[in-house]
């Protein structure tokens, strides 16, 4: 049975190469990068080439002090590689946030899917890939020409260690407009633009792709025929633990530059798309609805660099005084994309009272988010806001349903896209659950809060 399980891991913020023990489920070595955004050349772009040798001497250290036996990958979403037949990029991997593909928003939209067959909402920038490929296809057509492939992110890294090319699910699934949930195909727009043949063969995440490349594994240190998977999206990857070790209903909320819930069996009726709610496919090929707004980002804009723990007296003021966080501070995503947030009844100065408005902030628009997945059941909260416990607190009160914190490493990006290599062969659920809030002040604040951003 595979034991240890070398991850890439790449989130918006971070890059990351983790050794999963499988056994224990947990991370026991970790290596980490920044993921520089690069503003030369064409437009501004993930830095690959750095990123390519940091996980180059991170496999090949931490497989001398580890074994590793396989390799999986995660990424986030909304990126894609444009590469020749050898896996040669022929235009960089844009950066999502960049507004370019927003100036030819009029015709894209013309030919973009409909919600009900993509379950993608129209959001800003890169954030739709297929935005991505439609603008740098008229803006570089020449270079577009050459590509034989386009690959969603996680498959470009695997063909970079095997040379093989392939899509995947959770990744068409993402957020995309490339992919038809009815028709489970791709959609109308990839046979309208005549991108059909540039998409490789649609794979499982948790498939073996193919060995690492005979020449790459010796200077990675590996074991000749290291299996490589062919690689999950980072949302889907924090999910799969639970599918495997939870029975529905129940909702996932991973935290970290994004918040994103995922509602297993949720009410697909109740995505809306006008308010970044969404449906995924899970590592099974299932549709998840789901909703997200870029939390993490919007903390680390409140909080600053040395955030500090609320204590009573802060919280009972912001409490009594019904200081609120309003969104929305990432205009144009998140479950009001519309409108300008800000502090209502005064901005606290004090930092504790700071940070308790910003903990309920985050926990109430997770609320509304868990409402447009259509969610029911037991809430599991993982990542970074696993361990807020006023954020906890207040999610609980908002949605009136059991909140878990799971604070073991036994889930996450590197953890799930591990398991790929074992499948549904003894996945632990975990985590252990809030008391409920009795003090009928939360309550107050949840409803007034409600009131202020539909008002």
């Amino acid at each position: 049975m595979t034991r240890r399980v070398g991850v890439i891991d790449i989130g918006k913020t971070n890059a990351k190469f983790a050794v999963v023990d499988l056994a224990t489920r947990t991370e026991i070595a970790v290596r980490t990068l920044p993921n520089r955004v690069l503003t030369t050349g064409p437009y501004p772009h993930f830095d690959i080439a750095a990123i390519w040798d940091f996980l180059c001497t991170a496999i090949a250290e931490l497989a001398a002090q580890t074994g590793l036996e396989a390799l999986s990958i995660t990424t986030h979403g909304a990126s894609g590689a444009l590469v020749d037949e050898a896996g040669a990029l022929v235009l960089p991997v844009l950066d999502y946030e960049f507004a370019g593909p927003d100036t030819l928003a009029a015709e894209y939209e013309a030919v973009r899917p409909k919600f009900s067959s993509s379950f993608s909402p129209r959001l800003p920038g890169g954030l739709n890939l297929a935005a991505q490929f439609f603008w740098q296809a008229r803006k570089f057509p020449q270079a577009f020409a050459r590509a034989r492939w386009l690959l969603p992110y996680p498959q470009y890294w695997a063909m970079r260690l095997t040379g093989v090319a392939a899509s995947e699910l959770t990744s068409l699934g993402c957020h995309t407009d490339l992919w038809d949930f009815a028709r489970q195909d791709f959609s109308g727009l990839v046979d309208t633009e005549g991108w059909r043949e540039k998409f490789a063969p649609v794979r499982r995440a948790a498939e073996v792709l193919g060995p690492v490349r005979p020449e790459l594994a010796d200077r990675l240190g590996l074991a000749p025929g290291t299996p490589v998977l062919c690689g999950i999206h980072d949302s889907n990857a924090s999910l799969y633990p639970h599918i495997l070790s939870r029975t529905p209903p129940f909702a996932v909320v991973s935290t970290g530059t994004w918040v994103i819930v995922c509602a297993p069996d949720g009410d697909m009726g109740a995505l809306d798309a006008r308010r970044d709610s969404l449906a995924n496919i899970d590592a099974l090929g299932r549709p998840v609805p789901s909703a997200r707004f870029m939390g993490g980002r919007e903390y680390s804009q409140i909080a600053g660099e040395r955030p500090v723990v609320p204590d009573a007296v802060a919280v009972r003021h912001v409490l009594d005084e019904t200081i609120m966080l309003l969104p929305t501070l990432t205009p144009g995503t998140g479950p009001f994309p519309d409108r300008v947030g800000g502090w209502r009844n005064g901005e606290p100065h004090e930092p504790g009272a700071r940070q308790a408005a910003l903990a309920f902030y985050l926990a109430l628009m997770t609320a509304t988010s868990l409402e447009l997945a259509g969610a029911v059941g037991e809430i599991v909260v993982e990542g970074p806001f696993a361990r807020n416990g006023l954020y906890l607190d207040m999610l609980g009160v908002a949605t009136g349903r059991p909140v878990v914190a799971s604070l073991a490493s036994a889930t996450g990006t590197s953890i799930g896209a591990a398991l790929l290599a074992q499948g549904a062969d003894g996945a632990v659920a975990e985590g252990s659950q809030r008391p409920a809030i009795t003090d009928p002040a939360w309550a107050d604040y949840a409803r007034a809060w409600a009131n202020a951003v539909t008002a």
